[in-house]
């Protein structure tokens, strides 16, 4: 089991990974993005969003995707956009080893910390973030997004 920072040529295998999480949340046909488009958002003139991969010896096997974000009262922070380990690979702490790897990048990076979403039905992604990492998890807050 290696992490290691994902390059252009994992961008494929990282998709399906997000298609996969998309179905897990129960939203099927909704991811939008394509290797074209992510390969210029990751790789291209002005990259938006840097990951790390989970890679046994066959294929990579999870995905951490996060980009920087800043936050008025806490500066410069890290968002987590999707943490994910495909389904016959997980219980093995890859989550854990993935999550460890973005902990230590944010502290190299000088953020203040990482945040992220959980849907409130995912039961063990919340605990798994609460008992591993002591997360706070708020639910005063409703998500609000506008489609262009």
């Amino acid at each position: 089991m290696k992490i290691r920072k994902g390059t252009k040529k994992d961008i494929p295998r990282a998709l399906e990974l997000i298609i996969e999480l998309a179905s897990y949340e129960k939203s099927e046909g909704k991811v939008m993005t394509t290797v074209e488009s992510m390969e210029e958002d990751a790789f291209g003139a002005t990259p938006i969003f840097e990951f790390y991969v989970a890679e046994n010896s066959e294929s990579i096997i999870g995905l951490a995707l996060f980009y920087y974000r800043y936050s008025t009262w806490k500066g410069r922070r890290l968002y987590l956009e999707d943490l994910v380990v495909t389904k016959k690979e997980r219980g093995k702490s890859i989550g854990k080893l993935l999550l460890n790897e973005l902990i230590t990048h944010a502290k190299h990076h000088n953020c203040s910390g990482i945040s992220w979403q959980v849907l409130d039905w995912n039961e063990s992604a919340i605990q798994f973030y609460k008992k591993t990492y002591n997360a706070s998890i708020d639910g005063e807050w409703l998500n609000c997004s506008i489609e262009t």
